[in-house]
């Protein structure tokens, strides 16, 4: 054998046995295991049977009216509670009101059914309640739970003299705002 064999050989076999030396330092064993986690999020869905509560006019002191509406946990989460934010607009007809608000000639109140029975959830004038929201309903569960409430409007009769109000109306809007049950460990 030629010296450039040997000298070929020789490198050939510490080229292997290098690679063999290395290959053992990287061996090891392995194993892997894949999970697909999701996250969704619920929904609040609170819904009203009316897209109005009350329409009407020709309305006198003294006057009262009674309206029945139901509002709906539709979504897939509980609500903590559900609030009204109530406001107004009126519309002075003869512009002689000398800053007397007809919303503090309207009495509001505002009743849940439950089990047959009503209960007084408050009692306030339109004025009182005019943007300052007030809870209505707590704890409401999900799942299209329904909850029944009467609403009487009165136009009070304050024994005065009340020509002022002639002809003037009054716009009123009423926001439902739901809010969601506190969160929790699962």
């Amino acid at each position: 054998m030629s010296v450039k064999k040997k000298l070929g050989m020789g490198l050939a076999s510490a080229a292997i046995g290098l690679s063999l030396i290395g290959g053992g330092t990287f061996a090891y064993f392995n194993d892997t295991e894949v999970t697909n986690n999701t996250f969704a999020a619920g929904t609040l869905d609170l819904a009203i049977n009316k897209e109005k509560i009350i329409n009407i006019d020709n309305i006198k002191p003294g006057d009262s009216f009674f309206r029945d509406f139901q509002l709906t946990n539709n979504g897939s989460l509980d609500m903590k509670q559900v609030l009204l934010d109530s406001s107004y607009e009126v519309i002075d007809a003869k512009g002689d009101n000398a800053g007397d608000d007809f919303g503090k000639h309207i009495m509001v109140e505002y009743l849940y059914k439950a089990s047959g029975k009503e209960i007084v959830i408050f009692r306030k004038t339109l004025d009182e309640l005019n943007n300052n929201p007030i809870e209505v309903l707590n704890n409401f569960p999900s799942g299209k739970q329904v909850a029944k409430f009467t609403v009487q409007f009165k136009f009070i009769d304050n024994g005065q003299d009340q020509n002022i109000f002639q002809g003037d109306s009054l716009k009123l809007k009423w926001k439902f705002e739901a809010k969601q049950a506190d969160g929790q460990s699962r």
